[in-house]
C-alpha cells in the first residue's frame, strides 16, 4: 500500500486555473444540450397549445351554458321591440327594417356541420334559393371547406359568436373576442368578414333586455347590422316535417326572416322539410332572399360594385374582402385549428393503444413477478453446487472521495472471499489516495488517465485474478452478504451475467423517495419478468456479476454507448450466455439528490438505452436460443421503455384537457382507477422487496410531477437521437450520505 502523495499546490493568486480535459468536455456537451432541452420544452408546449385550441373549439372552455331568461327590457326603445328583424345603427341611430311582403329570408344556425350543412346547400342549390347562414367561429374554423362552398354558392353569412355562449353575461372583452375570433375564422375560410351578427339564444327582437341592449349598441356603433326574425319552425325540437312547415310558414302574405338549423343536433327532419317548405312558399308566389337584399330594397344604394352584388355570384354587400394581418391571421387559425383536429383524435388513439399495453403490462408484470418470486423462493431451488471461490470485485472511481470509503469498508465485511480493484479514472479530488489509505486488506488501487467508465472497467477486468468478476459503482454500499448472493446462479454453467437487486439509500428526501419507488416497482418488477422470459435487457451498473470469460468474449465494455451496461449485456444474449436476476443481493446506491442531477443520470439512461437498441438491432434477426433476445427482449424493450414512456404522461395531460373540456367527474374516476392500478402493482413489488408502504403516500404526487419529467427527458432524448450526439461518462455530485446499511437491511 503506497502514502497518499503531497497534495498539489493551490496555483498562484491572480491566476486563472485552465480547466481540464473532462471540464472542457462537459462544457462542450452542455452547450450542445442546451438547444435539444429546449426543443424539447417546445414540443411540449406545442401540444399544451393544440389541446388547449381543440379545447376551446368544442365551446368548453369556461363551461358556461348560461341562458338569459325574463329579465327587464325598459331600457330597450319601443320602436325596436316591434320593429323589423333587421337592426342596424346607420349615424348612430337605431333603425329596424321589416322584410316586404310575400318575401322569405331563410336563415340558418349553428354551423357549418360536416353532415347537415353540405346537405342544406345541395337543397338550396337545387331550388336557386339564397341562404343567410349565422356560423359559429369554433365551427368554421374546423370545417372552412364548407364555408367556402357556402359562400361561393351564393349564400351569405353572419357571425353567430365563436363557442355559442349568451353574451348578455360576458364582459365586453369577451364579446369582442367571440366577434373577433369568428371574423378571422370566416377570413382564413373563405377570405372575407361579414357586417352580419345574430346573438346566440336571441332570435327574435323580444328576446333583447336591458343586460343585451348594451352589446347590440355597441356592435351597431362598430357597423354591424344585427338580424332577428319573425318565423321560428323550431326544427330543433323535432316536431316532425308538417309541423316544421307549418310553424315556419307566416301569415296573410306576410314576409319573414324565417329560421332553421343546419347544425346543433340532429337535423334530418330539417333536411326532409326544407324542399317541402320551398316548395310550398313559392307556389303561393313568395320570392326568397338575403338580408343584404331585404336592406338594399328598403334603403336603395348606388350601383354596387361587382364585388357586391346579390345571390349568384361574387361577395354579398354584407360581406368584405378580408386583407392584410386578417386574411393572414385567418389563414393561420385554420392551419392552427387542422393540425389540432388532426393530433387529438390520433393522440387519442395512440393513448387507448398505450393504455392497453401499459395496463398489460401491469398485469404481465404482476404474474411474472409472482411466479419468479415463488419459483426463487422454494426451499429445494438451487442453482447447483455453492459457489464459494473467490472473486474480483471492481469498482471504477472519477472523484468519489465522498463516498469511496462508505463503499471499500462496505465490501471489506463480505462474507464471500474477494479481490477489491479499485480503478481510479484520472480523479482529480483524491479519491486513489483515499482507497489507499484506509489499509484494507485485498485492495489494489489501479490509475489510469481520464478515459471513461467503460475503459476503467475493462481495465479491471484485465486486473482480475479470478473467474467471477462483479462489478459496482464507485458510490455503492453492499451488504455483507450481497456477493455471495451475486454469485450463486454462476452454479450454472450457461449462466454469463448476474443482475443484482439496486435500492435508494437516500430516500428520506421527496426527489430520492420517488426514485425509491421507482426502483422497487418500475426495475426490479421488471427484472423478474425479463428473468422470466430469459431476455434481460439491463444488468445495473450497481451491482452485477460477469463471467470473465464471457466479457472478454464479447469485446469488454463499449464506449459505443452511454449505457454501457445494457449494451453489454445484450452482447452477452446475443452471444448465447444466459442473464438472470438474483434479488436478495441487495446493493445501496445514492441516487441523485436535485433535478438537475436527476434529469442528467436519466437523459444518460434514456438516450444511452436508445444507442444500444439501435446498436443491436440485427439481433432482431438472430436464430437459435441466441436469437431470443432479439424476438422477446427487443419488442418488450421498445415499447415498454421507449414509447409508452413517451406517451404515458400524456394520460395525464389528456386527464387535465378531459377534466376541463369534457367530463370532470369521469376524467377523475378514470385517472383515479388507473392510479390505483399502479398502486396494486407497487404495494405487490414492495411486499416482494420487504419494503415499508409508507413511501406509497408520496405516489400520486409522483405520478403527477416526476412522471413528467420523465417525460421530458425522454423527449429529450429521442430528439438527440434524431440530431446525433455524443456525451461522455457524466459525473454525478455525490454526498456519501448511504452508509453501511447495517439495520436498514430490506427495511426501507
Amino acid at each position: 500500500m503506497t502514502t497518499p502523495s503531497t497534495p498539489p499546490a493551490p496555483p498562484a493568486r491572480g491566476r486563472r486555473r485552465a480547466p481540464s480535459r473532462m471540464e472542457r468536455a462537459a462544457g462542450r456537451a452542455a452547450a450542445l444540450q442546451r438547444p435539444r432541452v429546449l426543443l424539447a420544452l417546445l414540443l411540449l408546449l406545442a401540444l399544451t397549445c393544440v389541446m388547449l385550441l381543440d379545447g376551446y373549439l368544442r365551446a368548453e372552455v369556461g363551461g358556461d351554458q348560461r341562458v338569459r331568461t325574463g329579465a327587464s327590457a325598459s331600457d330597450v326603445p319601443d320602436d325596436v321591440l316591434d320593429g323589423g328583424p333587421i337592426l342596424s345603427f346607420p349615424g348612430g341611430q337605431a333603425t329596424t327594417v321589416s322584410v316586404p311582403d310575400k318575401t322569405i329570408v331563410l336563415t340558418f344556425d349553428d354551423g357549418p356541420d360536416p353532415t347537415w350543412t353540405p346537405q342544406v346547400l345541395e337543397i338550396l342549390e337545387k331550388y336557386d334559393v339564397p341562404g343567410t347562414f349565422f356560423l359559429v367561429g369554433s365551427m368554421v374554423s374546423r370545417h372552412p371547406g364548407i364555408v367556402r362552398d357556402m359562400v361561393e354558392q351564393g349564400n351569405e353569412v353572419g357571425v353567430h359568436t365563436f363557442t355559442h355562449v349568451d353574451l348578455s353575461y360576458q364582459s365586453q372583452a369577451r364579446v369582442t373576442r367571440e366577434i373577433e375570433q369568428t371574423q378571422l375564422a370566416l377570413a382564413g375560410a373563405a377570405g372575407i368578414t361579414t357586417t352580419l351578427f345574430r346573438a346566440p339564444y336571441s332570435s327574435e327582437t323580444d328576446a333583447i333586455d336591458n343586460y343585451s341592449w348594451p352589446v347590440y349598441e355597441s356592435l351597431g356603433q362598430d357597423g354591424y347590422t344585427s338580424v332577428f326574425i319573425d318565423t321560428d319552425s323550431d326544427d330543433w325540437k323535432r316536431p316532425g316535417v308538417s309541423k316544421i312547415v307549418e310553424w315556419a310558414t307566416p301569415e296573410d302574405d306576410e314576409g319573414a326572416s324565417v329560421l332553421f338549423h343546419d347544425a346543433g343536433g340532429e337535423r334530418s327532419q330539417t333536411i326532409e322539410a326544407l324542399p317541402t317548405y320551398i316548395e310550398k312558399m313559392k307556389a303561393k308566389g313568395y320570392t326568397f332572399t338575403t338580408v343584404s337584399g331585404v336592406m338594399a330594397e328598403q334603403q336603395p344604394q348606388p350601383q354596387q360594385s361587382e364585388q357586391s352584388r346579390q345571390p349568384g355570384g361574387g361577395l354579398q354587400a354584407a360581406h368584405h374582402k378580408a386583407t392584410g394581418a386578417t386574411l393572414y391571421e385567418g389563414k393561420a387559425l385554420i392551419a392552427a385549428v387542422a393540425v389540432a383536429e388532426w393530433t387529438v383524435p390520433a393522440l387519442s388513439v395512440g393513448l387507448v393503444i398505450v393504455g392497453v399495453a401499459v395496463m398489460g403490462r401491469f398485469a404481465m408484470m404482476l404474474v411474472l413477478a409472482r411466479r419468479h418470486h415463488r419459483q426463487r423462493n422454494r426451499r429445494r431451488f438451487s442453482w447447483g453446487p455453492p459457489v464459494t471461490g473467490p472473486v474480483s470485485v471492481i469498482v471504477p472511481a472519477y472523484n468519489e472521495k465522498e463516498c469511496i470509503e462508505a463503499t471499500l469498508r462496505s465490501l471489506a465485511r463480505s462474507t464471500h472471499p474477494i479481490e477489491i480493484i479499485v480503478v481510479d479514472d484520472g480523479s482529480t479530488d483524491g479519491t486513489a489516495e483515499i482507497a489507499e489509505s484506509l489499509g484494507l486488506p485485498g485492495v489494489r488501487v489501479v490509475r489510469q488517465a481520464n478515459a471513461g467508465k467503460p475503459a476503467a472497467l475493462n481495465n479491471g477486468v484485465r486486473h482480475a485474478r479470478y473467474d467471477i468478476v462483479v462489478m459496482m459503482d464507485g458510490d455503492t454500499v453492499f451488504e455483507p452478504d450481497t456477493v455471495g448472493r451475486l454469485v450463486q446462479p454462476f452454479a450454472d454453467p450457461s449462466v454469463g451475467a448476474v443482475a443484482g437487486n439496486a435500492k435508494v439509500g437516500n430516500r428520506r428526501t421527496l426527489i430520492g423517495a420517488w426514485q425509491h419507488i421507482e426502483y422497487v416497482m418500475g426495475f426490479n418488477l421488471d427484472r423478474r419478468m425479463y428473468d422470466l422470459l430469459r431476455c434481460m435487457p439491463t444488468i445495473p451498473g450497481a451491482i452485477g456479476a460477469f463471467r470473465r470469460e464471457a466479457v472478454l468474449q464479447v469485446g469488454g465494455m463499449s464506449d459505443d454507448t452511454l449505457a454501457e451496461d445494457t449494451d453489454i449485456t445484450i452482447a452477452l444474449h446475443r452471444a448465447g450466455w444466459r442473464v438472470v436476476y438474483e434479488e436478495h443481493a441487495r446493493a445501496w446506491t445514492e441516487a441523485p439528490g436535485s433535478l438537475g442531477q436527476l434529469w442528467s443520470q436519466r437523459y444518460r439512461w434514456s438516450y444511452g438505452t436508445m444507442q444500444a437498441l439501435w446498436k443491436h438491432r440485427r439481433s432482431l434477426t438472430d436464430k437459435g436460443p441466441s436469437g431470443r433476445f432479439g424476438r422477446v427482449g427487443m419488442p418488450l424493450v421498445v415499447l415498454f421503455q421507449v414509447v409508452t414512456p413517451v406517451f404515458a404522461p400524456l394520460i395525464d395531460v389528456f386527464t387535465v384537457y378531459s377534466m376541463v373540456f369534457v367530463d370532470f367527474r369521469a376524467a377523475l374516476l378514470a385517472w383515479l382507477a388507473v392510479l390505483a392500478v399502479q398502486l396494486v402493482c407497487a404495494a405487490y413489488a414492495f411486499r416482494l422487496d420487504r419494503e415499508k408502504y409508507r413511501y406509497l403516500l408520496m405516489m400520486p404526487l409522483q405520478q403527477l410531477a416526476y412522471r413528467q419529467m420523465m417525460y421530458l427527458v425522454l423527449i429529450h432524448s429521442c430528439v438527440t437521437a434524431l440530431t446525433g450526439g455524443r456525451l461522455r461518462w457524466q459525473k454525478l455530485k455525490r454526498t456519501g450520505e448511504v452508509g453501511t446499511p447495517a439495520g436498514t437491511s430490506g427495511a426501507g
